[in-house]
């Protein structure tokens, strides 16, 4: 595996994550307006169960810290954290530092990216072993990985490129207009969610999926509840597009349950 250093910052993250997640999470109305940029309540929510996730999936990888099971959850992190910061230096001149919850923010994402700089270091010298004996993916669970990659692939790229007033970018999917700023945040995440999956394409060993959807599952649940918290936001006749983003969600969140009940959790 990595080295502890990798390990500590890991449990870093976790920690931190946990403290900024609980924060917008719990406190949408009050901080959305005093964070780093521009955003409504949903969007302070919805960024705030992205770090729950985040502190989930950090904290069961690190507590676990096997490279063959956990090598996705990281490359995620890392990707996330780095792609994060990518979008702050791109938009630097719309960054409003003025509240303690927008520095949180901000060093919580250069922790993430330090993080993934150890991580990618300590990956090039220790080429720790990938290969692991075990079951591998079915026919049917390899195609469902397949159309993953694909459906969150797109909406990460569109979050990166599109510009406002592209299809779907006016409360056309999500039911409130975004920022340029916030669409590509939303962009990065959905992007490293679909990358992370990709090395199974070729290595396509149950057990590392099965803690890959473990520890991912943290991003699915409290983004669910953000959801069904401000879905009174949503106006499903005029704008149907919001059933893709809710449905996403629960047409892969459901039968994860069932998934983790009869197969576990990779360990």
């Amino acid at each position: 595996m990595l080295s502890n250093s990798s390990r500590w910052l890991t449990y870093l993250c976790s920690i931190l994550y946990a403290v900024l997640g609980a924060l917008l999470f719990l406190l949408p109305g009050q901080l959305a307006p005093v964070f780093a940029w521009k955003v409504t309540p949903f969007m302070i929510m919805t960024i705030g169960g992205w770090c729950l996730g985040n502190a989930w999936l950090a904290w069961i990888s690190a507590r676990r810290w096997e490279w063959r099971l956990g090598f996705s959850a990281l490359a995620y992190l890392w990707m996330f954290g780095a792609g994060e910061l990518w979008v702050l230096y791109l938009f630097r001149a719309k960054l409003v530092l003025g509240h303690p919850i927008a520095w949180l923010y901000f060093a919580v994402i250069l922790v993430n990216a330090l993080t993934a700089l150890v991580g990618v270091l300590d990956l090039l010298r220790i080429r720790p072993v990938l290969r692991s004996p075990g079951p591998v993916l079915s026919r049917g669970q390899y195609a469902a990985a397949v159309a993953f990659i694909l459906f969150a692939g797109f909406l990460g790229v569109y979050g990166c490129v599109a510009q406002i007033g592209a299809p779907g970018t006016n409360a056309g999917i999500f039911p409130e207009i975004m920022s340029l700023f916030t669409l590509r945040a939303f962009g990065v995440f959905y992007l490293a969610i679909a990358l992370a999956v990709v090395p199974y394409l070729w290595h396509p060993n149950l057990d590392a999926i099965l803690h890959h959807s473990f520890a991912s599952y943290g991003l699915i649940f409290f983004i669910t509840i953000a959801t069904g918290v401000n879905i009174s936001l949503f106006d499903f006749i005029a704008k149907p597009g919001g059933l893709l983003y809710i449905g996403a969600y629960l047409v892969v969140g459901i039968p994860l349950l069932f998934v983790f009940r009869r197969l576990g959790t990779g360990k």
